[in-house]
């Protein structure tokens, strides 16, 4: 999950409470962070003032040079909607980021944006809601684990030593701890993998209701499945970096170059190493899942 503190907006829904309200930040119990964020009007209108002035420059009156009609004719040319895009653009991400300053926050997601207010002459209110690294207690998952690993330990005479059973491990270690996953962060990954799927159904020649045909299902339940397993890939990420960071568990060059000698395909490993944080996140991973087997 790399961290980002680019906004993302969503459109403003008719149905939401328009009401005014308190700047302020509120933690919702499944670590959700809600900033609520008002900017004066005066500082939106500067914006205004200072985006209107760059567009009118490329409005073409006929009879004028560009950017040298007069300038209340050549604004009353220029598109509302646009301009008030722009502004959002330019007042919205730095008030984000001051509030972040503020509440001294460390987001891991770009912030869900649901602009409240934004009407000619009044401040402009909205709300940001991201997350900070959930928290997470391991509990006994070594004893739960080890009970686990006991198993393929077990020596019968004539027949092979048991094969450890990975998923069994992780399912102990998953049980043992408690971690509760932010919504907003569950919204986004599901948003990803959901967003992986189609991608990968387009190269495939497939549609999604080609898809959704073959499995008997709808969209409604299709998200639904995506945004279980998403909450579950999560909470698996998250344990396997807490055991790591417990017990010290770290990734060297010569694991990077070893990986990265593993793949043959000279262009596939090209790409790869483009991002090598990736890859040492992968490999820490890994590593750790392999402590969990010796336990």
């Amino acid at each position: 999950m790399a961290k980002t503190d680019k906004a993302t907006k969503t459109p403003v829904d008719p149905k939401h409470d328009h009401s005014p309200k308190k700047e302020g930040l509120d933690r919702k119990e499944d670590g959700t962070l809600e900033i609520t964020i008002i900017v004066p009007w005066t500082q939106a209108q500067k914006a205004q003032d200072s985006i209107e002035n760059e567009l009118v420059k490329s409005v073409k009156i006929a009879g004028f040079r560009p950017g040298q009609a007069p300038k209340n004719v050549a604004k009353a040319r220029l598109n509302p909607e646009l301009v008030k895009e722009e502004v959002l653009k330019k007042v919205v991400g730095a008030a984000y980021n001051e509030a972040i300053t503020k509440y001294k926050l460390t987001p891991i997601i770009s912030p869900q944006i649901h602009i409240e207010i934004f009407t000619e002459g009044t401040d402009i209110q909205f709300t940001a809601q991201t997350c900070e690294e959930p928290v997470v207690e391991l509990g006994k998952y070594k004893e739960d684990v080890a009970k686990v690993t006991a198993k393929s330990k077990i020596i019968v005479p004539g027949k092979e030593e048991g094969k450890v059973d990975l998923d069994a491990i992780l399912e102990a270690a998953l049980k043992a701890a408690k971690i509760t996953i932010p919504n907003v962060l569950i919204e986004s990954e599901t948003s990803r993998l959901l967003s992986q799927m189609l991608d990968e159904l387009k190269k495939l020649g497939l549609t999604l209701e080609q898809y959704l045909s073959s499995k008997n299902i709808d969209v409604e339940k299709l998200r639904d499945e995506y945004k279980l397993k998403a909450e579950n890939d999560l909470k698996l990420e998250f344990l396997l970096r807490k055991i790591a960071d417990e017990e010290k568990i770290t990734v060297g060059k010569e694991d990077i170059e070893k990986a990265l000698a593993s793949i043959e395909n000279p262009t596939e490993r090209e790409e790869i190493m483009k991002n090598p944080y990736l890859v040492a996140s992968i490999i820490r991973q890994q590593k750790t899942v392999t402590f969990l087997s010796t336990l």
